[in-house]
């Protein structure tokens, strides 16, 4: 119960910056009301009374112990610290009814008193007018910004579901149903732009990624075509605008591996041409050039020590092009590497924090310094064991994470990737895309202003995405040294174009050299 009361309090303090409040505007102006906001409103006692007079009764009514002092600006508890010794004193009698309290006396309660019972029903009121406070705030902002998200894995389960045919009844995207993802939960969560993930499995590499990816990146182009009045493909941060402008969900695509390029700057190129904007360097597995987080938790042994040299080339040819580099997925040797090499920030598509949940996922705290440092933006992952470490999470603890990368790297930093479809669990208040405005309301709730609120919805992504175009130098000669044939991983592809490389001539001599042995073994033992 104090707890209820405190976000009263806190509620009304918020309220005061805020002139707009649609939710005083209704208690005050509106004559129709339900009939439990005409219940709050009379306790108020008259509409010349204050939010703050609201809440102040409503706490005067509060059973149990007074309210303690807390410190300033807790999570829970913010704004304005009441008296805790002030005592009780009876609300205002209403309009047409007389005091039965002489001036200053206090009210004794009485067991089986109405007002008694009045005090139970009435905080559940006052907790749905908070919440619904801070849900009506947050849909404001996203109808005018709404969020960018930077990881989602619809067209895996478009192809895991359905082998990508989206004509199939079934893959209907405004009925499609066990997913996180379709169409009216995209509108309900006020999402305006989404990277959509074209991922292939490790298991691909070296084998068919090239053509698995190519087809994924087909599936996302013909889910625009078809649906074109709820998404436009667009492949830059002026199309995303457009795409807010329309009322549409700009849709871009997002490469989750670098195995998908097979080791190949042409084949990068080429999936630069096919609309990829941004690449993340390794998935689950290390590329012959790159290292991946396995690397960390001592699964996977170390390649490339972060980046190859060809990994050098790679990450300048991306620069150059101008597409988005994603770290998530890579070790802090490769997050390091790339952070220093790049001419351009960086994202973090669908990473976390390691200081909130110590998973080799998450991002420490030393390379989110290094993100502030680049200006470069981290983008929250909301799978589980990636929030608490556990099979369980919650909002609150999505909020956690928001709330320490801002802290370490500041509010220019954060993001929003919530790996959906793409994780067998989220968190409890964050079920799939509809629940965006429930995590903004919470993060309004802890004192995090409008601007930084639209920050981490869409502005800090389009700020990165246009350092990223500006930093693009199409007319400069792109990267052509191919990678080392003996660097390659070991699978049926050809050699066509490599020369007789420094490998194959030292297999050729030292076979050379063993037949010549052979022979003279041979010769001295006929002697």
């Amino acid at each position: 119960m104090r707890k209820l009361t405190e976000e009263c309090v806190c509620e009304a303090d918020w309220r005061a910056h805020w002139e707009h409040s649609r939710v005083f505007q209704r208690e005050t102006r509106e004559p129709e009301r339900s009939s439990a906001q005409t219940s709050r409103a009379q306790w108020a006692g008259s509409e010349e009374d204050t939010e703050v007079g609201v809440c102040s009764q409503l706490e005067e009514l509060a059973p149990g112990p007074p309210r303690q002092t807390h410190p300033p600006n807790p999570p829970t508890a913010r704004g304005r610290q009441s008296d805790s010794t002030q005592p009780e004193t009876r609300p205002p009698a209403r309009a047409g009814q007389a005091s039965t309290e002489a001036p200053g006396q206090q009210r004794t309660q009485v067991p089986g008193d109405p007002t008694m019972w009045t005090r139970w029903w009435l905080w559940p009121l006052v907790a749905v007018c908070t919440a619904d406070f801070f849900r009506d705030e947050a849909e404001r902002i996203m109808r005018d910004s709404p969020v960018i998200d930077g990881h989602n894995d619809l067209p895996w389960q478009l192809l895991r579901m359905f082998n990508n045919r989206l004509q199939d009844a079934r893959a209907n995207l405004t009925t499609l149903a066990d997913t996180h993802t379709n169409i009216p939960k995209l509108r309900a969560g006020f999402v305006g732009g989404q990277f959509w993930s074209v991922y292939t499995p490790c298991d691909t590499q070296n084998q068919d990624a090239v053509r698995r990816t190519l087809e994924q990146i087909d599936v996302v182009h013909r889910m625009c075509q078809m649906y074109p009045e709820t998404f436009l493909y667009v492949t830059s941060s002026a199309g995303i605008r457009q795409a807010f402008q329309e009322g549409k969900v700009a849709s871009l695509i997002g490469v989750e591996g670098g195995h998908s390029i097979d080791s190949s700057l042409g084949v990068l190129r080429a999936l630069y041409q096919l609309g990829m904007r941004y690449l993340t360097l390794t998935h689950n597995c290390n590329t012959p050039w790159a290292d991946n987080w396995l690397v960390d938790t001592g699964d996977s042994k170390p390649q490339s020590q972060g980046l190859s040299p060809f990994g050098q080339r790679v990450v300048k040819e991306l620069n150059r092009l101008g597409v988005l580099i994603d770290l998530a997925h890579v070790s802090v040797a490769t997050m390091k590497a790339t952070l220093q090499l790049s001419r351009a920030p960086v994202i973090f598509s669908h990473s976390s924090a390691y200081s909130v949940c110590a998973s080799r996922r998450n991002v420490p705290d030393d390379v989110l310094r290094l993100v502030k440092q680049t200006d470069s933006l981290v983008m929250v992952n909301f799978y589980n064991n990636y929030i608490s470490c556990t099979n369980k999470a919650n909002l609150s603890q999505v909020a956690d994470h928001l709330d320490h990368i801002k802290e370490v790297a500041g509010a220019r930093a954060v993001g929003f990737g919530g790996d959906f479809d793409g994780v067998p669990r989220v968190p409890e208040g964050l079920e799939d895309v509809s629940k965006y405005p429930d995590l903004i309301a919470e993060l309004l709730r802890r004192n995090w202003t409008e601007a930084e609120v639209k920050g981490a919805l869409a502005n800090n992504l389009l700020r990165v995405f246009e350092a990223v175009e500006q930093a693009s130098n199409p007319t400069q000669a792109p990267e052509e040294e191919p990678i080392p044939r003996d660097e390659l991983g070991d699978s049926c592809r050809t050699h066509y174009g490599y020369p007789s490389g420094a490998s194959s001539l030292h297999r050729q001599w030292g076979f050379l050299v063993l037949a010549s042995l052979a022979a003279l073994v041979l010769c001295l033992c006929l002697l």
